[in-house]
Formats: C-alpha cells, sequence, structure tokens
C-alpha cells in the first residue's frame, strides 16, 4: 500500500517526537545523576535525586492512559501541541531553578530548596508531555499501517532507542562544555522537539481506525472492560497515593469510585484476550525496564576498570535495539507477532541466566548482547498484536497496556526485584555468616509482603573483616539474583507459546478487521 506523502511527514514527525521523549529522558538523567552537576549546584542527595528521577516517571505513564480516554475528542493534534508546551514548560522552570541559585545569595539552602521545587514540578510537566506523545503516536501508527501494525510500530519504537543513542554520545561528548553549565543540554532537547513541531503543525492527522468504522466510545470502554479497567485504576491511584502520601482508604475509595463508575457505564468484561495480555504485559514491563538499572550497575565496575564511561552501555544496546527494530519486517514475516515474542522470551531466559555469571568485559558484553536482542523486540510488537486483535478499543487499549506496564515497574516489578536480590544476599549470609546473621538482618515489608534485608548501619559496627566478607556475598549474590529474575521471561515464554496454540485452533495468527472485531 502507497502512502502519501503527508502520511509519510506524519509518520517521521511521530518518530521525532518519540526521539525526543528518549532524549528528555535520558539527558535528565544524566544531569540528576552526575554528582557534580544538578545535586552540586542545588544541593540535594541521592534520595531526593531519586524523587527527581520518580517525578518525571508516573506523570508519563498516567497521561499516557488519561489521555488515550480523551484523545479521540480532543484530536491528535491538540495533544502534539499539548505535548510541545510542556517541553516548553520544563525549559523555563529548569532555567528558573538555574537563575534561582546565581549571584549573591544570602540564604543558599533556601535558594537551592525553591530551585529544586521548579525542577520537581518542571520534571512533573514533562512527564505528561513525554505520556501524550506515547499517548497520540501509538494510535496513529495503528491507523496508518493498519495492515502491518506490528512492523511500523517496531520501526516507530526505533526512536525510542535512537533517543538514547544521541542523548548518551552527546552527553558524553560534551562533558567539558557541560561541566561549566548544563543548560547545553536542555537546549538541545529542544532541537528535535522544534522539529517535530514544524513536521506535524501543517499535517492532516489521519481519523483513528475505530472513529472512521464508526465504532461509539462506549464500544472502546467495553473492549477494554471493568478488569483491565481496575488494573489500570489501581495502578494509577497507588502510584499517586505514594506520591502525595494519600492514605490507604482515599486511595482505595477513589479505586471503587472509579471502576464502578467505568464498569456501570462500559457493562463489560472487555475481551478475554485483552485482559490476558495485559497480564502478560505486568511481568514484561518489569523484564524489560526494571532489570535495566541492575544490568548496568553491574556492567559499571567493568567499564571503570577498563577506563570506559558507563555510558556507552547504554549506548551500545540502544544501538542494538534501534538497528533491530528499523529491520522488524522480515523478522516479524518469518516468525509471526507471537512466535517473536516467544523468542525473545526464551533469549531473555538465557542472557539473564548468563549475566548471573559473568565476569570481564567481553563475557559481560556477550550477555548484554543476548539479553539486549531479547528484550528489543518485547515493547512494540506487544503493542502491534494489541492494536491487532482489539481494534474496537482504538487508542484506550494500546496506550493503557503501556501505561499499566510502565506503572506496574514502579511499583509492583521494581520493588519486587528488590526482594529477590535482598532474598539471596540474606539467604546466602544466614548460610555462610550464621555467627553475625542476626546482628546484620532486620525485618522489614513492601506492598507484597514481608522480607529479611540487610541492615547496613548494623554491618559497619562489626570488623572490617566481617564487613568485606559480607559486602563479598551481597556482590555476589546481587548479581546471582539476575537468574531468579528469569522467572518473568519464563512466565511470559509459556503464556506466548498458549497463544500460538489458541490462535492455531482459530485457523492461525490474524489481525482482526474492526467490523469483524467482538
Amino acid at each position: 500500500m502507497k502512502h502519501s506523502k503527508n502520511d509519510k511527514t506524519v509518520f517521521w514527525g511521530s518518530f521525532i517526537a518519540l526521539v525526543t521523549t528518549s532524549m528528555a529522558f535520558i539527558i535528565r538523567a544524566f544531569l540528576i545523576n552526575d554528582g557534580s552537576l544538578w545535586p552540586a549546584q542545588f544541593g540535594f542527595d541521592k534520595v531526593q535525586g531519586g524523587e527527581l528521577f520518580g517525578a518525571g516517571i508516573w506523570p508519563f505513564a498516567i497521561s499516557i492512559i488519561v489521555f488515550s480516554l480523551i484523545i479521540d475528542r480532543v484530536g491528535y493534534k491538540f495533544a502534539m501541541y499539548f505535548s510541545f508546551v510542556c517541553y516548553a514548560i520544563f525549559g523555563v522552570m529548569a532555567m528558573t531553578a538555574y537563575a534561582a541559585v546565581q549571584g549573591d545569595i544570602a540564604d543558599l539552602a533556601i535558594a537551592q530548596a525553591k530551585a529544586w521545587n521548579y525542577l520537581y514540578w518542571g520534571s512533573v510537566i514533562l512527564g505528561l508531555g513525554n505520556g501524550t506523545v506515547e499517548a497520540f503516536i501509538n494510535p496513529v501508527v495503528a491507523t496508518l499501517f493498519k495492515d502491518e501494525k506490528s512492523k511500523w510500530l517496531n520501526i516507530l519504537h526505533a526512536g525510542w532507542p535512537g533517543g538514547l543513542v544521541l542523548g548518551g554520545v552527546l552527553a558524553i561528548g560534551l562533558s567539558g562544555p557541560v561541566a561549566n553549565d548544563w543548560r547545553i543540554l536542555v537546549a538541545i532537547m529542544f532541537v528535535p522537539a522544534f522539529i517535530y513541531l514544524i513536521l506535524l503543525a501543517k499535517v492532516k492527522f489521519p481519523v483513528n481506525e475505530r472513529v472512521a468504522a464508526g465504532s461509539s466510545y462506549k464500544e472502546m470502554l467495553a473492549e477494554f472492560g471493568t478488569p483491565a479497567a481496575f488494573i489500570a485504576f489501581y495502578l494509577i491511584f497507588s502510584q499517586l497515593g505514594q506520591v502525595f502520601a494519600w492514605s490507604t482508604g482515599i486511595t482505595w475509595g477513589l479505586i471503587a469510585a472509579t471502576v464502578i463508575g467505568f464498569g456501570a457505564y462500559s457493562r463489560s468484561f472487555g475481551n478475554p484476550l485483552l485482559l490476558v495480555l495485559v497480564i502478560i504485559m505486568m511481568p514484561l514491563a518489569t523484564t524489560e525496564l526494571g532489570t535495566d538499572g541492575w544490568i548496568s550497575a553491574l556492567m559499571e565496575p567493568a567499564m571503570h576498570d577498563a577506563g570506559w564511561s558507563p555510558t556507552w552501555v547504554l549506548v551500545y544496546t540502544s544501538v542494538i535495539m534501534m538497528v533491530l527494530r528499523f529491520n522488524a519486517g522480515p523478522v516479524i514475516n518469518k516468525f509471526g507477532p507471537l512466535g517473536l515474542l516467544a523468542l525473545c522470551a526464551g533469549l531473555a531466559i538465557v542472557g539473564l541466566n548468563l549475566l548471573s555469571i559473568a565476569s570481564g568485559v567481553a563475557f559481560i558484553f556477550f550477555a548484554a548482547t543476548i539479553y539486549g536482542v531479547a528484550k528489543t523486540y518485547f515493547w512494540p510488537t506487544m503493542l502491534g498484536v494489541v492494536a491487532e486483535q482489539t481494534p474496537k478499543g482504538g487508542a484506550l487499549t494500546l496506550n493503557a497496556i503501556a501505561g499499566i506496564g510502565m506503572l506496574t515497574v514502579g511499583i509492583l516489578g521494581g520493588p519486587f526485584i528488590g526482594y529477590l536480590q535482598e532474598s539471596s544476599v540474606t539467604s546466602a549470609i544466614e548460610a555462610e555468616m550464621p555467627a553475625v546473621f542476626e546482628q546484620v538482618t532486620a525485618e522489614s515489608d513492601y506492598l507484597l509482603g514481608k522480607y529479611t534485608a540487610l541492615n547496613a548501619e548494623a554491618l559497619l559496627l562489626l570488623d572490617a573483616e566481617v564487613q568485606a566478607e559480607a559486602a563479598e556475598i551481597s556482590e555476589r549474590e546481587t548479581q546471582g539474583a539476575l537468574a531468579k529474575m528469569a522467572i518473568f521471561p519464563a512466565f511470559m515464554l509459556a503464556c506466548y507459546i498458549g497463544l500460538i496454540f489458541y490462535f492455531k485452533r482459530q485457523g492461525g495468527y490474524k489481525p482482526k478487521v474492526i467490523g469483524e472485531a467482538h
């Protein structure tokens, strides 16, 4: 099928919009994590840095879902302008934070606290803009390429690693000038932002496939269904409850009111296949996003020893993802979307097990390459399957599953990975250092239950020899816990195999035409 110049401009403008979100992500992470930049200028510690980083993540996930409920009413172009305005507001607030700590200041601590607030709320607004980009580009591309959704969503999402590569290389290459003035990196972020604004300002966006087919708004909600809505709103209000310190009662009250209202209006259980895909998306997001931080931490010491910046690890894996996603078409044609996802789940199991025992730069990079190839196709191919199998769900089903995945990592997946690591460390200390086990551990709890954790403060009170032994065990077992994380792709593999057999009984995997969807 040939596409017009307008359609091609819409696609590449959407691609560059995703590059912008990715560059904003990596640039902000670089500014927060480099102790000589934002932490030094604004006087915040690692905990506050974590809060600042999170401020750009949770609005991203929530706005994907919320905007999907209204995007067909307000229009894709409005969403595009809204996202750019969010970037502009972030830029203004970042510059205001910079100005707040310049010159002869009577009370630097007060000025830094004010500046941190500018950065925090600017990051929240930036996150909303990033989520809005995802909310419009996914359904736009799924509509433009409705006969090859999985292929073109993979190509679109090559923009994410592409932005990481650009941002990472620029951060490394400009480290000298940036050390003197970090505003250079914020300014660079606006280069792709202005490009997508110019490209998309004059185009005609397509009418969503669902809307064009005459499927109603209520049918879209019915396709999503009340159980999936419960999962989405549980994650949204749990996240907001953590951020704004609501009581558990308020959180559950909001969840109940929203889900009851959704159910009363839609009166639908939803598409059963979508509910299965939502459940799979939760370990998928944890496999792709949740383990990345731990793998980077594993590779950093080896990179430092070799005299390389750890940022090159991210650049390396991002290049792999970008190249493979650009060439997703032949792979999807050969294996099919579900076959490709099953293959990737198997590779992820192998990659995580190899990473759990890897040592030395060469072995670590080999294992990381296998894992990087595995995770390349997870996210966009899952979006493709959702778009192909639930066309009546329009923007909502396509984007809500992405938002659910991101929120799962922060609320459930990330803490569960932490639990796997802590339990591995404390079990090993109990077996190898029974004499001090009670002294150096403490009971703690999280959303999914209680666990035993290493007590770093108590450990510091013991002999240096004991501390060194505990540190060696902790490092070894933390890396070894990567093998336990293979339970996520193992669960996914079982689900994908089940879905392959299910579709085989239905006559094979075929994208649904909206008039035939049920």
